[in-house]
């Protein structure tokens, strides 16, 4: 059966702004310390009487394989805000292979952890989970299922294509081809 906030059976489960709230002994009190923060950034008591839509941003300059992460974010945005919801943007951790230290296992393990807890810790009815890399859309999943809410993964778009020597670079297994014309760089690559 369903409580409210006071722990009242019957009552239809709490939602947006009105879920997760910090327990003051005065519910009214807590949504009123909520709002009254909220409001300071510019939301309207129409907007916060919305489903209140989470978006886990990855993007990260260490990250090119989120680069377009806030591009995406700004799609999102108008699209839960067309379907009337209220859209919250919040930062996770961001992996990518070759910055993760010590390792980009131990690093998605953390990421999970903090997807999860910052999706508890939010007032969100549901979240988009924007992320792509083999370490960061399983830590999100991961994350998102523990914490119980409904969630969507946007996996990003693949890296940006470069250029070495107008001859167009789109993959890592190039990379080999490319430590051989670096002084030293083909040793590490056999």
């Amino acid at each position: 059966m369903a409580k409210d906030e006071a722990g009242k059976p019957g009552a239809a489960p709490p939602h947006g702004m009105h879920k997760g709230l910090t327990n003051y002994g005065d519910l009214g009190f807590s949504i009123f310390l909520r709002k009254a923060f909220i409001k300071g950034a510019g939301y309207t008591d129409d907007a916060l009487n919305r489903p209140v839509i989470g978006i886990a941003n990855t993007g990260s300059a260490f990250n090119p394989c989120h680069g377009n992460a806030g591009q995406l974010v700004e799609a999102i945005k108008r699209g839960v805000m067309l379907a009337g919801g209220l859209p919250m943007e919040f930062p996770t951790i961001s992996i990518h292979e070759s910055f993760a230290q010590p390792t980009s296992m131990y690093v998605r393990n953390l990421m999970s952890m903090d997807t999860e807890e910052m999706i508890r810790a939010q007032p969100m009815d549901a979240v988009v989970l924007i992320g792509g890399c083999d370490k960061t859309v399983p830590a999100q999943l991961m994350g998102a299922a523990s914490a119980g809410v409904p969630a969507i993964a946007l996996v990003t778009g693949s890296m940006l294509t470069g250029s070495h020597r107008s001859e167009t670079r789109r993959r890592v297994h190039r990379l080999p081809a490319l430590l051989g014309q670096v002084p030293g760089g083909g040793d590490r690559c056999r």
